[in-house]
């Protein structure tokens, strides 16, 4: 496929876009950063402004700040895969855009059955906005998966998906679903209906975070070692952490890289799981077609 100019400034353009989120996030990071204190210091998101509100104030954190500036880095990828598509694939990010798109809804017709197959975009959305977030803390920003409220705000939306299909059969049908097996487990079963957003939550949150602190304490014990190791040479040499090179790199390709996509594909699969669990497909069908029937009789 040859190339016109125009396509490659379009190109261009699609790059810079991309990129310039990120870019900001990191100045922001630089100008706002308080400085930082000698020792290990683990804290949460920087509080930039608050706005007042009439029951709450409402604090824009570095969190939200950064969670934007992911969503608005993947709207400029996606455009930049689906610019210059053909109906036959001639270059390589029209290949990968198909393969994305392949594997995920595939993924959703394993997991969620055929009737769930538009589902297919939301969960590529979810995976993206998880795994994406993740990795900005390898650019030295605050990963919006380290705050509670961030993965709170899309495990209640996965709670509103949950019910929404649960009711699809009526109300009746869903209140019914509390007292099954028998009626003695409904406290139970209200307990695991409010659990799950809750587990969801804290797994992903957990999971995140303790990897993050686990790496700023390695960080540090590493810089103790270095000093009680080579501590004895002379000048600028004894002070300079020799085991931090390098080192950390390999603690971040765990903790950032691999755990924080698999984080991603795990929230990605309890999101299928639970929703298309949650919906009884048969009893919906056989409603469907008894007002069909109804509607047939009048």
């Amino acid at each position: 496929m040859v190339k016109s100019r125009r396509f490659r400034l379009v190109d261009a353009f699609l790059i810079v876009m991309m990129i310039l989120p990120l870019v900001f996030g990191i100045v922001l990071k630089i100008l706002t950063n308080p400085a930082a204190e000698e020792g290990v210091s683990i804290s949460g998101a920087l509080i930039y402004f608050t706005l007042n509100m009439p029951k709450w104030d409402l604090p824009i954190t570095e969190a939200q700040v950064n969670s934007w500036l992911v969503l608005i880095t993947i709207f400029w990828f996606c455009l930049y895969l689906t610019h210059g598509l053909s109906p036959k694939a001639e270059t390589k990010r029209q290949h990968i855009a198909e393969y994305i798109v392949t594997k995920t809804d595939s993924l959703v017709r394993e997991n969620m059955g055929e009737y769930f197959k538009g589902f297919a975009p939301f969960i590529g959305a979810v995976i993206a906005l998880s795994a994406f977030s993740s990795l900005t803390s390898l650019l030295g920003l605050f990963p919006p998966t380290s705050d509670l409220n961030i993965i709170a705000g899309w495990a209640i939306l996965v709670f509103l998906l949950i019910t929404y299909y649960k009711m699809k059969c009526g109300l009746g049908h869903y209140l019914k679903s509390f007292t099954e097996p028998i009626f003695f487990f409904t406290p139970f079963n209200i307990i695991g209906e409010v659990a799950t957003p809750v587990s969801m939550t804290f797994r992903h949150y957990g999971n995140v975070v303790s990897g993050s602190v686990i790496s700023a304490l390695m960080a540090a014990g590493l810089e103790v070692l270095s000093s009680w190791i080579f501590g004895w040479l002379p000048g600028a040499l004894g002070e300079f952490p020799f085991l931090r090179i390098g080192l950390p790199a390999v603690f971040s390709a765990y903790f950032d890289v691999f755990s924080g996509c698999l984080q991603a594909f795990i929230f990605a699969m309890l999101t299928m799981l639970n929703v298309s669990g949650a919906f009884a497909l048969d009893d919906y069908i056989a409603r469907k077609a008894k007002k069909n029937k109804n509607k047939k009789a009048i």
